[in-house]
């Protein structure tokens, strides 16, 4: 098995900066791994602890300062990272993001039977990365997955999550999964895996090393505009009731709104 899993750095503050063209500015930024990508990880290291012949090659798009997240990746158990970094790239929206993952994959990795993304970015919150990769590469996908279940040949066996529950599907290989949140925690780097993450080699390639033309990727191929970006206002905490019994909380309440001329 062949595993690709694509992790993003994201800004682990409420300090956000905008560019001119209303992108995020990520250098200089204190950052994180994408939670959602974290879980993909983890997915992807539990596959290879059940099947040892497995590989996993992490893969992020972002500033030098992106290998952060390939390094921790590596600590929690991935074999190889590559970094896809170039000015041009910057401003990317879901879809040029994905068309420079899929070239970097269709060039630099060429085989794989399974590649992992996190559901959402936490600084996007858009879940269209992954299936816009997935279209690119005319593999098929799954989304919205919570466990994965691979015992050898040419398909995985998914858990996933659906408004009326829990769905089990079958996905043929090669093929794509979105991760969820899932019902197990991503492990901790150890220190032999960070000892590991410090010697391992990170590729790194730009614009010409992966073919693209400059009017496909970063702002200028992206046919997302953000007209406007804000904070959202920071919301009060309520008030919480105490009362011996649910009869005295309810009057209570009553009677507050009733003060507040809520009600009247």
């Amino acid at each position: 098995m062949k595993i690709v899993v694509c992790v993003k750095q994201v800004p682990d503050t409420a300090d956000i900066k905008w560019t001119e063209n209303n992108t995020m500015v990520r250098e200089g930024v204190e950052s994180i791994m994408n939670p959602f990508d974290e879980y993909a990880v983890e997915t992807a290291v539990r596959i290879k602890e059940a099947n040892p012949d497995t590989t996993i090659t992490v893969l992020t798009m972002g500033p030098a300062q992106a290998k952060d997240v390939l390094k921790r990746s590596i600590a929690m158990g991935a074999d190889e990272a590559i970094l896809i970094s170039d000015k041009k790239f910057a401003g990317a929206d879901t879809q040029a993001t994905s068309r420079t993952l899929a070239a970097a994959i269709k060039n630099k990795i060429s085989e794989f039977d399974l590649i992992l993304c996190g559901m959402f970015a936490i600084d996007g919150d858009t879940a269209q990365t992954g299936p816009s990769l997935a279209e690119h590469l005319g593999i098929a996908q799954v989304t919205y997955v919570k466990e994965i279940e691979y015992s050898g040949g040419q398909s995985i066996i998914v858990k996933r999550e659906v408004d009326e529950g829990n769905q089990k599907a079958e996905m043929t290989l090669p093929g794509l999964a979105c991760m969820l949140k899932c019902d197990y925690e991503p492990r901790k780097p150890s220190i032999k895996g960070t000892m590991k993450a410090n010697k391992t080699p990170i590729a790194e390639y730009n614009l010409e090393d992966l073919g693209l033309n400059p009017e496909e990727v970063g702002f200028r191929g992206s046919p997302t505009i953000v007209a406007k970006a804000f904070q959202p206002e920071t919301r009060q905490s309520g008030e919480i009731i105490q009362a011996a019994t649910p009869q005295e909380a309810a009057e209570q309440l009553l009677e507050k709104l009733k003060n507040d001329k809520v009600l009247v």
